[in-house]
């Protein structure tokens, strides 16, 4: 190469439109010629290791990996077992290396593989009664290992706990009367209200299902182990958890946790200004009563700014009022919510 280069510049070519040419700079090529080797010394030359696989042991590669006794086997498994045998062809980084450049990387082994299992259809709500998730949780009892459970069914647009009920069982049966008890009391009418829950038993059992079909009402499941699924349940449990009320010691009793958990669904719906809701209580925007609460906020709020502008830096706080609620939206619909 240096050679062509000398030879163009003998023939009247500048140096560094020659260099140009072959895709390299004035200064490489005086690099090269000053070095006593003058060898190519380009860090993009393409190199091959002294120690590279010959063809014939890539093929005896790709053909252990075929074998009947092998074939459903990863590399991770095979280098061991021809250890075994004393037999070595190849660590296993080559034979993995071996296995991509033949698109050989495929599931292998005799099991089925991991179903992949979609995300739950994104819901969105614009009124109430119109998406509910529900979930159970644990409630500590005096006896070391047995639990009472607190089924929570919440109503996602005003954040509502539209019904609830302790057991000392988890039951789709339970569930089941919970959701007639709520459809009756709440005044839902078929086709009006999607129902998510995780993938739990009691959620999935036969006779809940059967009587949501009766109910019109439309369930909607997480996927396995995918807590984020049902954020609204998670996020209530935490809160009546965390709550300076909740008991340090177990429930000594049924009645007692039915007792404690009627008190904090009166709070929570009552009381608690939501902050997912533009600090309303939950009841205040199931009954319809937020749009109005928040634009006196609003009103009192540029009153305010009239009189004395000057405590305002910037623009007032936002009262407007949240018409929908997404439940596990497509990524573009987070991005735009955020």
């Amino acid at each position: 190469m240096i050679k062509l280069i000398t030879d163009a510049q003998k023939s009247g070519a500048r140096q560094e439109k020659a260099c140009e040419l072959l895709g390299l700079t004035a200064r490489t090529i005086q690099r090269w010629i000053e070095a006593d080797d003058m060898t190519d010394k380009r860090t993009s030359t393409i190199k091959r290791p002294p120690n590279r696989l010959t063809e014939l042991e890539q093929q005896r590669i790709i053909k252990t990996v075929n074998s009947i006794e092998y074939g459903h086997l990863p590399p991770s498994k095979i280098v061991p077992k021809l250890l075994d045998k004393d037999v070595w062809i190849a660590s296993e980084s080559s034979f993995y290396r071996v296995m991509k450049s033949h698109k050989l990387l495929t599931h292998r082994e005799k099991v089925k593989p991991n179903k992949k299992i979609k995300k739950p259809k994104a819901l969105r709500a614009t009124r109430v009664n119109e998406i509910y998730t529900w979930d159970i949780t644990y409630l500590p009892t005096a006896v070391k290992g047995q639990f009472l459970y607190l089924y929570l069914v919440m109503d996602i647009y005003s954040r509502k706990i539209v019904g609830w009920q302790v057991h000392d069982t988890q039951l789709s049966t339970l569930a089941a009367d919970l959701m007639v008890d709520i459809c009756r009391r709440e005044q839902v009418k078929p086709e009006q209200v999607t129902l998510h829950s995780d993938n739990g038993s009691p959620m999935k059992g036969a006779t809940l299902l059967a009587t949501l079909q009766e109910l019109g009402i439309v369930p909607s499941f997480s996927r396995p182990s995918v807590s984020n699924d049902n954020p609204y349940s998670e996020s209530l449990f935490k809160t009546l958890k965390y709550r300076p009320e909740y008991p340090e010691k177990a429930f000594e009793s049924m009645g007692s946790a039915r007792k404690w958990v009627s008190g904090f669904v009166d709070w929570y719906n009552d009381e608690h200004l939501h902050s997912g809701i533009k600090f309303v209580t939950p009841n205040q925007r199931h009954l319809g009563l937020d749009k109005a609460i928040l634009a006196k906020r609003h009103q009192v709020n540029e009153m305010a700014k009239l009189q004395n502008p000057s405590r305002w830096s910037g623009k007032s706080r936002d009262w407007t009022m949240i018409n929908e609620v997404n439940l596990n939206p497509e990524k573009k619909e987070a991005m735009r919510a955020a």
